[in-house]
């Protein structure tokens, strides 16, 4: 409720509007992770929605409490998010609303390129300690050479040695690669490394750090989603819910959990996936015991009154993320009994098609969807590619190419913060690929640079 001035949040409403007054979509509530978490409610909603919301918000907000991923967001966003707004604005009366707005839109068009867990990890090495094994090694000055050792004070005097040295430390540092290592976070290095004017530094700096309150929520949406809807339905069904309102929570609880072809629900797939975990922990089966056990009709009788599912899920609710939460507890007794499938366009039959229902392919195409939230992952590897000031960047390749709409954009959203071309190694149709803008046009070279 209190960003920057822009025009896609007018877009969005319009959308969202619309949407809603025609019937193609509902809209509940908004939820914000700070403390106390906020949620907005819309007022035409049925009493019955009002109560569903409020029990789906409670979930958001002891998941946003607990979860790990979110332990190092920022929880006076909306504080500073009013800030940002308040800057913009000032920014828009000194050098005008087209240009900021540019400038945003570029910004906007760059924000997945950051590092999601930058609040976790540290991938930047910090300074070195004297005698720490890492520390790289230093050429130290000689002198000339002095055949007898009480000569070399007069052949070699401090001052001479120290004015080599500084020599030797400066034909060092032009020679030092930058970044020294791959650079996850691109919004991070151009921001330290661009010729920026202080003002463009200072928007790219803001939405960074709006990119980043936001990240958490990409990297658990079914989580997330599917934690609220799991304690909504237990406060609803076991609490909250009069008899005559059985049939329309019903109804809308339905809608939320529907299947469309073709789309992934995180809110089914997330709520499914928690009461498995909890059934299983329940029964027992988990373990050595459990996966050795191959007889069908066992397994499915399979049941120790262990009663673990509560406690397993709440720990699983601290600590994972949805690629883990995944990774770890997508099984195929799960995914045959949700009858999930992969599907695909055929350009034989020109339409969208059935690819796969095998378990292996499901869990691997899901993952890769979830792999750096569907985005691919672009690092910085040189800042002065083949010594002309340029900026090469390096796709990370899992299979899948770059579309060369959305790279050609991003280069030239790129470029026009670096100020110098930037070109971008890919994979293109299982060949090394080279993506390059340099202000006026894009170019496609065949092979990968020398200095990767």
């Amino acid at each position: 409720p209190t960003r920057y001035p822009h025009w896609r949040f007018g877009m969005e409403y319009e959308r969202l509007s619309k949407s809603h007054e025609y019937g193609l979509s509902r809209i509940y509530e908004l939820v914000i992770n700070t403390e106390p978490a906020y949620a907005y409610l819309l007022e035409s909603n049925m009493a019955v929605d009002q109560k569903l919301v409020m029990a789906h918000v409670y979930g958001h907000a002891d998941f946003f409490k607990h979860n790990v991923h979110f332990r190092h967001t920022n929880l006076k966003m909306i504080d500073t998010m009013a800030n940002h707004a308040t800057r913009v604005r000032r920014l828009q009366d000194r050098h005008g609303v087209a240009a900021v707005e540019g400038l945003i839109d570029r910004c906007l068009s760059l924000e997945n390129l950051i590092d999601p867990q930058a609040a976790l990890l540290r991938r930047r090495p910090g300074p070195l300690l004297a005698g720490d094994e890492a520390e790289p090694e230093r050429l130290l000055a000689r002198g000339l050479r002095a055949d007898r050792e009480y000569m070399r004070g007069y052949i070699n005097p401090p001052g001479a040695l120290a004015e080599e040295q500084r020599q030797l430390d400066a034909e060092a540092a032009e020679t030092r690669r930058l970044p020294e290592r791959p650079e996850r976070d691109v919004l991070l290095f151009v921001l330290d490394h661009a010729p920026l004017e202080r003002w463009e530094r200072e928007v790219l700096g803001m939405l960074r750090e709006e990119a980043l309150y936001f990240a958490p929520q990409a990297q658990t949406r079914i989580m997330n989603e599917g934690w609220a809807t799991y304690w909504h339905s237990k406060i609803m069904t076991g609490q909250a819910v009069r008899d005559a309102e059985v049939v329309d929570y019903a109804d809308h609880h339905a809608g939320a959990l529907a299947v469309s072809p073709g789309h992934l629900n995180p809110y089914r797939l997330g709520v499914e996936l928690w009461r498995d975990i909890e059934e299983r922990w329940d029964k027992g089966r988990f373990g050595q015991a459990w996966e050795a056990c191959e007889g069908r009709e066992e397994r499915r009788r399979w049941d120790l009154g262990l009663g673990l599912g509560r406690a397993k899920i709440f720990e699983v609710r601290r600590h994972y993320s949805d690629i883990s939460f995944v990774d770890e507890f997508l099984t195929m007794e799960f995914c045959l009994a949700q009858r999930l499938f992969t599907v695909g366009y055929s350009d034989r039959h020109a339409r969208w098609e059935v690819q796969a229902r095998d378990f292996a392919a499901v869990k691997a195409r899901l993952l890769r969807q979830l792999t750096n939230a569907g985005q691919p992952i672009v690092e910085v590897v040189d800042a002065n590619h083949e010594n002309r000031g340029e900026l090469l960047l390096v796709h990370r390749h899992d299979g899948v190419d770059l579309r060369a709409d959305w790279a050609h954009d991003t280069l030239r959203s790129l470029q026009t913060l670096w100020r110098r071309p930037v070109a971008l190694a890919t994979r293109l149709d299982g060949k090394e690929a080279l993506l390059r803008f340099d202000g006026q046009e894009h170019s496609l070279r065949s092979g990968a640079p020398a200095s990767l």
